[in-house]
């Protein structure tokens, strides 16, 4: 736990990073008595943050959501970490791309909890068109001592009319009590010329009572000259 805690600290430093037109950041920690929410949302040439930590008591829920416009270049982050149970954390990036642009739609979410359940999900949506390129970076992070941890990351990218589009997504669910769960999404299309490329990697862990899955899809589509690679891997480990 104490490493989780130093990811929060990090985090909150992470809030600083300046963007060019936007930025949004919200930080909520609750001590003796737990429960603490944190919302944050960011337009325009995005960054956006949300960090909530709860400690003796339990229950911290974090919301981000970017949106990156104008060669777009959105980045959320989502951090949730409670002491004694519960934990969620979302995360959405969605990054526009036009003209040569880029639209970068790049989203982290991490949950973490003593005391059990712990979800997070992470979503990144990137758009390049007229030769512009779009790439979409997702990472999920859920982890719980005392059961249940569920990560769900999906990363998802158009290259439209020469456009380049390039998704990658990583999910990991890590947790020592039972159960554990891990789902990722990579998905890229091309039209008239573009190329997609696509990567997914999956992992589930879970401990001493167990349970454990790892589901994992990558897509690569290309029409009308277009170019498309996918790869896709899944990991699941029971101790």
């Amino acid at each position: 736990m104490k490493k989780a805690f130093q990811a929060f600290a990090l985090a909150s430093l992470m809030g600083s990073v300046p963007s060019l037109a936007a930025s949004a950041s919200a930080v909520s920690v609750a001590s003796n008595g737990g429960s603490a929410t944190s919302t944050a949302t960011a337009r325009g040439n995005a960054v956006s943050n949300a960090y909530s930590g709860a400690v003796n008591g339990g229950q911290a829920v974090a919301n981000s959501h970017a949106v990156g416009r104008r060669r777009g270049a959105a980045i959320s982050n989502s951090v949730a970490i409670a002491d004694r149970g519960y934990a969620r954390s979302d995360s959405v990036a969605e990054g526009v791309g036009r003209w040569g642009g880029s639209g970068v739609a790049r989203s982290d979410s991490l949950a973490a909890t003593v005391g059990g359940v712990a979800i997070s999900r992470s979503d990144a949506y990137a758009l390049g068109r007229f030769g512009g390129f779009a790439e979409s970076d997702s990472t999920s992070t859920a982890t719980s001592i005392g059961g249940i941890a569920v990560s769900d990351g999906s990363a998802v990218s158009d290259g439209l009319y020469g456009g380049r589009a390039v998704s990658v997504s990583d999910s990991l669910a890590d947790t020592y009590g039972g159960v554990s769960h891990s789902q990722v999404r990579a998905i890229s299309g091309a039209t008239q010329y573009g190329s997609a490329y696509s990567d997914g990697i999956g992992v589930s862990v879970s401990g001493p009572r167990r349970t454990s899955r790892a589901i994992v899809r990558a897509e690569g589509r290309a029409y009308r000259m277009g170019r498309s690679r996918s790869r896709v891997s899944a990991v699941e480990i029971r101790r």
